[in-house]
């Protein structure tokens, strides 16, 4: 049985680390070639991790050629000594490792797909037809670098009328979703500053910042936010945020931290905040948090913000607010960039929203997901798992987090729902460097079956317990 030590993976996450060991076995032959791999849920056993992570490992071995899967025998290491245009035997099942076991749940909480039942396709493709009729030279035209101004009027209509921003057409960047803009953001605000982010966090965000060999930091959290003292600390120039409803711990960032993080911002020149609002339309109690670029005089918020929520997780068009000073920058230096997202796309989005019909849209998402999110904790209330368990975070986004009241170790309670078909993600994941609380869970609940709530209330129950 191979064997690794998991108790220090230094800045990689656990299955990185467990795929990094393995593939270095591969290639230093200690794996040989046609070697059959153990299953997933007994390397787990064995290594005292979740099945997800070996799962999350083995997809990226298959996926990088390292290993295949045979359907219903398992997985085996790949033969390097063969010439790379020399056919395979049986290619079809050796080159369709993602198929593999384990791919689909009675219940995902780690999805944030949006139901084909919640776009509004009738609206959408009357306005495609419209733009077909009525358009055509427009959609021929070549979108300025930011994106055509029309979609840009619109959004800074809506941010004043829903957000209370102030803000001009020219200061927004249209992009195909926030991983790009915070490409162009580094090029802009240069890669010899240090990025901040927080911790827990958006782990995808330090790829990101790796991915540019950018210096990033992660910085802690208290109950009110970001740790200002801590950002001072570890030098950080620019900082990436999610105050009006952090992910994933649900934290809305008082106005008293907020002013603090300002009070940092404008003590030098070169730093800035990256305010994600990135799911502030979907505030489920209340009215929205105001945004930290609203009450920002000192020019230092770079505002972002997606449709990925509000419309479905396949339409990429996202948007930044850059500060008037950051802005002659952008045209400066990068005005060369083509816009990402297609006239099409854009004009219709534009129209769409002109017409009235994304407020629309989202107050009807708005009543969908309370009611979704209401029937399922009424659910789990209800059911023997309710005096089990705690939740928090539930008034805003589309997730809460769920506490479990439980002495099983989180590997196990994890590998126990997932063979009752229940993909749950702990929030521990989200930690760099430490840690993070024993079973808390966050509860993405946006692609959740809402008529097998019931079910999943029961399959989580019997999870823990210790028969």
């Amino acid at each position: 049985m191979i064997t690794y030590n998991l108790t220090n993976t230094g800045s990689d996450t656990l299955y990185e680390y467990l795929y990094k060991n393995i593939r270095n076995d591969i290639l230093q032959g200690t794996l040989k070639s046609g070697e059959k791999l153990p299953s997933k849920r007994v390397l787990a056993s064995h290594l005292g991790v979740s099945v997800i992570t070996v799962e999350n490992a083995y997809a990226r071995l298959a996926a990088e050629g390292y290993i295949y899967s045979m359907p219903k025998r398992g997985f085996y290491v790949s033969d390097f000594s063969r010439p790379v245009a020399e056919p395979q035997k049986e290619p079809v099942q050796e080159t369709a490792p993602v198929t593999g076991e384990d791919t689909s749940y009675f219940a995902d909480f780690s999805s944030n797909q949006t139901s084909s039942d919640l776009f509004p396709f009738t609206i959408w493709s009357k306005v495609i037809r419209e733009l077909l009729n009525d358009s055509r030279v427009q959609l021929m035209t070549n979108s300025p670098c930011g994106g055509i101004p029309v979609l840009r009027e619109e959004i800074a209509k809506y941010l004043q009328e829903y957000r209370g921003m102030s803000v001009r057409p020219e200061q927004i960047i249209i992009g195909a979703g926030t991983e790009y803009l915070y490409g162009l953001l580094i090029q802009l605000l240069g890669n010899d500053k240090v990025y901040a982010i927080e911790n827990p966090g958006y782990r995808k965000l330090e790829r990101i910042y790796e991915s540019f060999r950018v210096p990033c930091q992660w910085i802690s959290m208290d109950e009110c936010g970001i740790r200002v003292s801590e950002l001072e600390e570890k030098r950080g120039n620019v900082v990436h945020i999610t105050p009006s409803h952090h992910y994933p711990t649900g934290i809305v960032m008082p106005i008293s931290r907020r002013y603090e993080l300002l009070g940092w911002a404008a003590k030098e020149e070169q730093r800035y905040i990256i305010e994600d609002d990135y799911d502030s339309e979907l505030r489920l109690g209340g009215r929205p948090i105001p945004t930290l670029q609203s009450i920002d005089r000192s020019e230092k918020v770079i505002y972002m913000n997606t449709f990925t929520k509000t419309l479905c997780s396949t339409v990429r068009i996202s948007y930044m607010i850059l500060p008037p000073g950051l802005v002659r920058q952008f045209y400066e230096k990068m005005s060369f960039y083509s816009c990402t997202v297609s006239n099409f796309e854009q004009y219709t989005l534009a129209y769409f929203m002109a017409e009235g019909k994304f407020e629309a849209h989202i107050n009807r998402l708005r009543n969908h997901y309370r009611k979704k999110r209401d029937m399922l904790l009424e659910a789990f209330a209800n059911s023997k798992l309710g005096d089990k368990i705690s939740v928090s975070g539930q008034e805003a986004g589309l997730h809460f987090l769920m506490t479990l009241h439980t002495d099983l170790p989180e590997s196990t309670v994890m590998e126990r729902a997932i063979s009752r078909g229940i993909k749950l993600i702990p929030l521990s994941r989200y930690y760099y460097g430490e840690k993070g609380p024993e079973n808390v869970y966050v509860m993405n609940y946006s692609s959740i079956d809402i008529t097998k709530a019931d079910e999943i209330a029961g399959r989580i129950d019997k999870s823990l317990q210790n028969s």
